[in-house]
């Protein structure tokens, strides 16, 4: 999976300028009024779900390349927090393997359709078999090999459905449960479903359409919705797309109660104007890493993989690249501490950021054969010049930050390295090629171990001329790729960790890859309407995915 990136292109002194101006107005929330005393909110305003491109075409079809809104009408099945892997029940209230290809999941009672209709079993049911009619719909890779053999059935009986796979399907498991489940009664009148206009939806979920403009959506909370008691907000406004500046002066005004994207420096921009109402959080979702070409020179060395590893100041690049905020990453490859439970006996108690210490950098790529010539530079054990090119996407301005800090330390250690910035595009075919010696990624950090650090390490998981796979790096070990196959077929947590060490042991043995710092969630958020935002204390929640969970916690402050 290719991290998606947002450009940023503004100077932060003049968006900071651009913000003392609002200083002077005061923080009175402008996004709505009359909180009531038993914890109601009367309305929160966030960012339009969908751009402006769609000029005005109503869709809330969930399937549909770009529905009005994304979260608050269709329903998942279980919602998995995946800083913590804890798991919330939803429309299923229990899920159950047996073995690695039979899965049954035990749907809610008293749930109704936004029409009224009773919400079923049957419904679950259609919406898994509709994507087998319609292989565009299956975007969790049911009836496919992705991740996993392929469903041969998914049938109801009576308030369980119940999925059998012609072999492990064990990774398939978060794709399945975040599902957003379709009404059969609607759809199974309307065609191929990838093509539906969905103009009047029938959802599950705790609002329904109040009014939409061609730009500002409306969504009024639903007295009937299962588990009304937990939604306090009576209105949901949808409007406008924004900008880092545009947005921390919407959050700094009160026109946003909350924001998603990147805003640099939220302390400075956003909290220090308003420390009581104005807050952030930006949790670990995964890490960047340093990936070099593991099957070309330097790079299939992993006795220089490590050396290398030693001369990265992460400090540094956390300051330089998220204003200090993210934290240098684990060479473990797992999001500590919300994982440590995870971590091998062999690694529990150590340490397994790698420190900063170019001498020792320099001692291993002695020791390794890469030594010193006359002019300062290392070269190959064989007495070539050793040269290093870092790829980096222009524009991406914490990447290039990160960059600039990597480079300093190869050169610090005596290897000749530079940066070389290429339009996104180019750097992506790069990825596909295979032709470049180093450069930046992203690990994702989720529950579907398999499908994260396994799917960086698999040899099946190199990418091709057409698609960007995740082991960009091309690092491969076939005892790693066995390792990888029983952890994909785990779906008891001991098992997991049992079949998850090689894999930890070969990032903190062979460094296929090294995490440099832990790549955020974000949200930026008012509490002078709203309390019970997920936060560092209170990570219950992934501030991105997890919006309908964060919208059950929220209440008016007292």
């Amino acid at each position: 999976m290719t991290r998606t990136r947002t450009k940023t292109t503004f100077i932060l002194a003049g968006l900071t300028a651009s913000l003392a101006l609002t200083a002077c107005t005061g923080s009175k929330n402008a996004s709505g009024g009359g909180d009531s005393a038993d914890g109601m909110i009367a309305q929160l305003t966030f960012p339009a779900d969908v751009d402006a491109s769609v000029g005005g075409l109503v869709n809330y079809n969930p399937y549909s390349p770009k529905p009005l809104t994304t979260t608050w009408l269709y329903e998942p099945l279980i919602v998995r927090n995946n800083l913590t892997c804890e798991e919330t029940p939803w429309l299923a209230t229990k899920s159950t393997w047996e073995g690695a290809n039979k899965l049954t999941l035990d749907i809610r009672d008293g749930v109704k359709w936004s029409d009224g209709q009773a919400f079923s079993a049957k419904d679950v049911a259609f919406t898994f078999n509709l994507m087998k009619q319609y292989p565009g719909l299956d975007t969790s890779g049911v009836w496919n090999d992705t991740f996993g053999a392929p469903a041969t059935s998914v049938t109801a009986e009576g308030n369980k459905v119940v999925f059998t796979f012609s072999g492990n399907a064990a990774a398939k498991y978060d794709g399945i449960i975040s599902t957003k489940i379709l009404p059969e009664h609607v759809y199974s009148k309307v065609g191929d479903p990838t093509k539906y206009v969905d103009k009047a939806p029938v959802s599950t979920g705790p609002y329904k359409v109040g009014t939409y403009n061609g730009r500002r959506l409306v969504l009024e909370r639903r007295a009937d919705y299962w588990q009304a008691d937990k939604v306090k907000v009576k209105k949901i406004v949808l409007e406008g797309t924004y900008d880092a500046a545009q947005a921390a002066l919407k959050l700094r005004s009160g026109q946003l109660d909350a924001y998603w994207g990147e805003v640099p420096n939220p302390q400075k921009t956003l909290v220090d104007a308003d420390p009581k109402n104005n807050h952030f959080y930006y949790a670990p979702n995964g890490m960047t890493v340093l990936t070099g070409n593991d099957q070309k020179p330097p790079f299939n060395d992993p006795k220089f993989r490590e050396a290398i590893s030693y001369a990265m100041d992460k400090q540094s690049m956390s300051t330089k690249a998220t204003y200090g905020i993210m934290k240098p990453a684990s060479q473990s490859g797992l999001k500590l501490p919300s994982m440590q439970n995870l971590l091998p006996a062999k690694y529990a108690g150590e340490d397994t950021v790698l420190p900063y210490d170019v001498a020792k950098a320099g001692q291993m790529l002695d020791a390794a054969g890469y030594k010193k010539g006359p002019d300062g530079k290392r070269t190959n054990p064989d007495g070539t010049p050793l040269s290093v090119n870092f790829s980096v996407q222009a524009g991406f301005i914490d990447y290039q930050a990160i960059a600039d800090v990597v480079v300093k330390g190869l050169n610090d250690a005596g290897i000749d390295a530079k940066v070389t910035a290429s339009a996104p595009d180019s750097v992506d075919g790069q990825k596909k090629s295979g032709d470049f010696q180093l450069m930046l990624e992203y690990l994702h950090g989720g529950c579907e171990l398999a499908k994260n650090i396994g799917a960086k390490l698999s040899s099946k998981q190199f990418p091709t001329a057409k698609d960007i796979f995740p082991n960009v790096g091309r690092f491969s070990d076939p005892s790693i790729d066995a390792a990888i196959s029983k952890l994909a077929g785990s779906t008891d947590k001991e098992q997991q960790k049992e079949n998850l060490a090689p894999l930890v042991d070969a990032m903190m043995t062979q460094y296929p890859v090294t995490p440099l710092i832990y790549a955020p969630a974000r949200i930026l958020y008012r509490t002078d309407h709203a309390v019970g935002w997920p936060s560092e204390q209170d990570p219950y929640a992934n501030p991105s995915d997890d919006k309908l969970l964060v919208l059950t916690h929220l209440t008016a402050p007292k």
